[in-house]
């Protein structure tokens, strides 16, 4: 017969493995890991895997579970785009990658088309059924590469954190499909109903939270929507999404580095398709989109490589991205935003100082004033006369004291044409969309947004694109917006909102000292430049 004293000492004893958790979904039992103060429940299926003929179709969502199943690793990571960018940028960013943050130990898992799988990380110590706020986390990629399980340890920092600041959440990531698989767009992709599949992934993951997060603790009608650059995108076109019916799927946002992109209607991939069919082995198919359906793995994968990736010479122009379907968007997500077809909740949008920095190492080859203004008007704006584009580049000019990494005079200029291609793509796709955004929903929601210039002084790249989530540099503030709908943490300098006659941003300086140091600054820094690369997105949506 066990004493007391034998129970005590045996609940201690090494041998003793402690109960896994567990969570009931329906008829089945889901066993997750514990981790300290934190369960874990890693490679949850969401959708039917979409593979064969569920290859290039809209998520088949799981509305059910009758089968137990273990969830103590995460799932297979969703088909990534392989490109081949230029000698030059290898080079480059090969050194300033390993100089700067050292060798990628980012954990990951195979790839598979069968990637449909989300995580849930909450405090061990949840009880109450329905409870805590939940943050949902959209991963970014250009919507050509990335994976949950990239954000293992943001994700289990977030939760940490929420429970020493008081403010519990629980921490939701999902896998999307990526690329041609879940942004394929054409004629053909609009005449099946197939179109934007990765937003549709992301909808049906976070209709999954709506259903079943309460098994864990987590309360369905306080979901906010968290992403950074496409991740960030995604997240404000989920806002646009059936012209801003969120199904009441989540209450808020928070947007690093991305806002509603000018994009066109689906037809205008059809360049990017009819290649993808050529390369391959469906050029002569009847039916081509099932062609592909049918497709060996390896034949579209590599079909997919030959396009251009976001690390290649157009950059930021990329081949796979949402676009107007009539439906899911049913117009360029910037007359969307223009005709007030938003969800009205409350939402935080913010940008780093030096957005374009990265993604002009693709371009290091364009060296003269003649070569950047051909450069706008072949890759960029194709369709703009001379006369349009003449004030783009007076306002962007051929002065390395005008350009990106901002602010730092001469310095970093390691072309002739850096900086200045630096500045015009930041603001092109980072800076001009989240101000039009944000201009345009002042006043009819509550609207706080923010500008990171932390790292100022990193050579070449500056305050960086995704250098604030690399820093962990909103997360408390994440944390108080989920359970507050207001990212102020009662310390610090006062963040208010965002209003028409004080367009404020509550700005990160170059060096981090305290959170009293942040202060707030205007949101009127290139006005002219930006207010024409609107005016121009409007007018020629990719």
């Amino acid at each position: 017969m066990r004493t007391r004293d034998s129970l005590i000492l045996l609940a201690f004893s090494p041998l003793v493995v402690l109960a896994a958790p567990n969570v009931t979904l329906d008829n089945s039992t889901v066993t997750g890991v514990e981790n300290g103060t934190l369960h874990k429940f890693l490679g949850i299926p969401y959708a039917e895997s979409p593979v064969e003929d569920l290859r290039f179709r809209l998520p088949v969502n799981i509305t059910s579970y009758n089968q137990s199943f273990d969830a103590t690793n995460y799932g297979f990571t969703c088909i990534a785009q392989n490109s081949t960018p230029s000698s030059d940028f290898v080079k480059a960013v090969g050194n300033l990658a390993s100089f700067f943050f050292g060798d990628d130990n980012t954990p990951k898992t195979p790839q598979s088309e069968d990637c449909l799988t989300l995580n849930v990380i909450r405090p061990s110590n949840t009880t109450d059924i329905g409870s805590l706020p939940v943050v949902v986390y959209v991963y970014g990629g250009g919507f050509e590469y990335g994976s949950s399980i990239s954000y293992d340890k943001m994700g289990t920092t977030i939760v940490g954190r929420s429970l020493e600041l008081g403010k519990p959440v629980i921490y939701v990531s999902t896998n999307y499909r990526l690329n041609a698989f879940g942004f394929i767009a054409s004629q053909e992709v609009l005449t099946n109903g197939v179109a934007n599949i990765g937003l549709q992934d992301q909808r049906s993951a976070l209709q999954w939270v709506k259903t079943f997060i309460g098994a864990f603790g987590g309360n369905s009608s306080r979901v906010t929507l968290w992403g950074e650059s496409a991740g960030a995108i995604a997240t404000s076109l989920q806002m646009l999404a059936y012209d801003g019916n969120t199904g009441d799927l989540f209450q808020s946002a928070f947007m690093q580095s991305g806002a509603p992109i000018p994009v066109g209607n689906m037809t205008e991939g059809q360049v990017y398709y009819d290649k993808l069919v050529q390369d391959a082995g469906c050029g002569g198919a009847n039916d081509t989109l099932a062609c592909l359906r049918s497709a060996p793995l390896g034949n579209l994968t590599s079909a997919i490589g030959y396009s251009p990736g976001i690390w290649s010479y157009q950059s930021l122009v990329l081949a796979w991205t949402p676009h107007a379907d009539g439906a899911f968007l049913t117009d360029n997500p910037q007359r969307l935003v223009e005709n007030d077809k938003v969800a009205k909740i409350p939402m935080v949008s913010g940008n780093c100082d030096d957005e374009g920095t990265l993604f002009a190492l693709s371009s290091l080859n364009v060296t003269s004033d003649d070569e950047f203004q051909d450069y706008v008007k072949t890759i960029w704006l194709p369709n703009a006369t001379d006369d349009q584009l003449a004030p783009l580049f007076d306002a962007y000019p051929d002065d390395r004291e005008d350009g990106s990494p901002f602010n730092t005079s001469i310095a970093n200029a390691i072309t002739s044409q850096f900086k200045r291609i630096a500045a015009f793509e930041g603001d092109s796709v980072f800076q001009a969309p989240r101000r039009y955004f944000l201009q345009q929903r002042v006043g009819k929601q509550p609207i706080w947004s923010y500008l990171s210039k932390r790292l100022k002084y990193l050579p070449v790249l500056g305050s960086f694109h995704s250098s604030d989530q690399y820093l962990d540099l909103l997360n408390d503030y994440v944390i108080y917006f989920t359970n507050n709908l207001d990212p102020n943490t009662g310390s610090g300098t006062e963040w208010p909102q965002y209003t028409s006659d004080a367009p404020q941003m509550y700005t990160f300086h170059a060096i981090e000292t305290d959170s009293s140091d942040n202060s707030l600054t205007t949101d009127d820094y290139r006005t002219e430049g930006i207010s024409i690369l609107t005016n121009l997105s409007l007018a020629y949506p990719i």
